[in-house]
């Protein structure tokens, strides 16, 4: 059940290309944009889409076949958990960021 309790899973389009980071001790981590799409009709009878960006990250083996599997443009669902994090850049400002930490996904597109 504690699976549970911080689980997302989103189907979306990848908005650029995968970017790999190595860091110290061999630590592989990967960065993606995700876009949804909801369709909708508002009150005057029009149709709407609804796009939402979505971050994600991954580590490990999942970083390593994100950036061989998926391209720009690939359908994927992916699975995993909501992160908030908070941090000061360099003029002081306090800054926000919401990220989708990647434990599984499925590339869906036949897209290459």
């Amino acid at each position: 059940m504690n699976n549970l309790r911080n689980n997302v899973q989103l189907i979306g389009y990848l908005g650029k290309e995968v970017e790999l980071l190595e860091f110290e001790k061999g630590i592989k981590v990967a960065k993606v944009s995700m876009a949804t799409n909801e369709q909708y009709t508002n009150n005057q009878g029009e149709k709407v889409e609804d796009t939402q960006w979505h971050n994600l990250v991954a580590f490990g083996k999942s970083a390593e076949w994100m950036k061989q599997l998926l391209t720009k443009g690939s359908e994927v669902l992916v699975s995993g958990k909501i992160t908030y994090k908070s941090y000061e850049n360099d003029k002081g400002e306090t800054k926000h960021a919401t990220e989708i930490v990647v434990k599984d996904f499925i590339k869906l597109s036949k897209k290459d």
